[in-house]
């Protein structure tokens, strides 16, 4: 078990990642950052939905700088899904767009989550590519969860 190095690296390198999402939790930046986009939100006086596509895609595109989806989740998911309540979104609706971003945002960057550097470690995929296509795809997917997602929740009474 000691010679397997790279596993080790990987376990060390994510409870370090997990360990400071954690504590930008307790220093509160989170809830901070939270906040300041929920109030510049606030004064731009959209309705809820409109408030919520914008919360949406700043919680998505903020895991640019994150290298963990366990990491980005556990320190930035509460925050938001607070600051949408705040801004009259319902609930289980918010919850289901923060949790299918969640999902999505794994294809963003060559370090995104755990499988993607070992995906981009094989080298058939160039950064400028990844990063490139990940945009791409995170511009449909979005639109596909938002779009038909949300009018599939609505039919199914969800909000």
């Amino acid at each position: 078990m000691l010679k397997e190095k790279a596993a080790w690296d990987t376990v060390v390198w994510f409870s370090a990642l997990v360990m400071m999402a954690t504590f930008l939790n307790k220093l509160g930046l989170v809830a901070w950052f939270s906040g300041v986009v929920e109030t510049n939100i606030a004064q731009l006086g959209f309705s809820w939905m409109i408030s919520v596509i914008i919360l949406v895609v700043v919680y998505f595109y903020a895991h640019y700088f994150f290298a963990s989806t366990t990491a980005h989740i556990t320190a930035m998911f509460a925050a938001f899904f607070a600051a949408g309540i705040a801004l009259g979104a319902p609930p289980l609706y918010l919850g289901l767009l923060l949790a299918g971003a969640s999902s999505l945002m794994m294809s963003l960057t060559h370090y995104a989550t755990g499988t993607s550097p070992i995906i981009f470690g094989s080298g058939y995929v160039s950064m400028e590519d990844w990063w490139v296509m990940g945009f791409i795809m995170s511009i449909v997917n979005l639109t596909i969860w938002g779009v038909v997602g949300g009018f599939w929740w609505k039919v199914l009474g969800y909000w």
